[in-house]
């Protein structure tokens, strides 16, 4: 028999968002934070450092007004607290666009929905890549999973 392959380990096998921490957000706003819990659990690559292996369980909160990632796998529980100050400007700046990619579904032509769409891709693909950055040293993720936590770490409040 093979040895497990070692990516194939280094995965988020469940995943909690505190329910206290949660926004109030809107229909699409919940559906979009599904899809991506759907996606991040059918495929991810997480692999916090000093750990031997997963699968790992990670619960998201916030923690006297830090981001918490609290992770557990065989032989690891870790908390890893970030600085919300470097993401507030990005999530700002992305739920303005989501909302305006909402409304124009509803009622704008598909050049102004497609401008839309790709300013919201690209804000996302910011949030995510400063999510990579910060966790440098504590977390690796590759691109698709740091953007489905960053849609995840976009439906928690931010209190302040």
């Amino acid at each position: 028999m093979s040895p497990p392959d070692d990516r194939a380990r280094q995965r988020i096998e469940s995943i909690e968002i505190d329910e206290q921490s949660l926004a109030a957000v809107s229909r699409d706003q919940e559906q979009e934070r599904q899809v991506a819990i759907f996606d991040l659990l059918d495929g991810n690559y997480f692999e916090p450092a000093e750990a031997e292996g997963g699968p790992y369980d990670v619960k998201l909160s916030l923690i006297e007004n830090r981001l918490a990632f609290d992770i557990v796998g065989p032989g690891y529980a870790r908390r890893h607290l970030l600085s919300l100050s470097p993401f507030r400007g990005v999530i700002k700046d992305y739920f303005l666009i989501c909302d305006s990619y909402y409304s124009a579904i509803r009622s704008s032509t598909p050049q102004q929905i497609e401008a839309l769409d790709m300013g919201r891709r690209g804000l996302h693909n910011e949030g995510s890549n400063l999510l990579r950055e910060r966790l440098e040293g504590k977390v690796k993720t590759d691109l698709d999973t740091a953007r489905r936590l960053f849609t995840l770490i976009c439906a928690l409040h931010w209190r302040g």
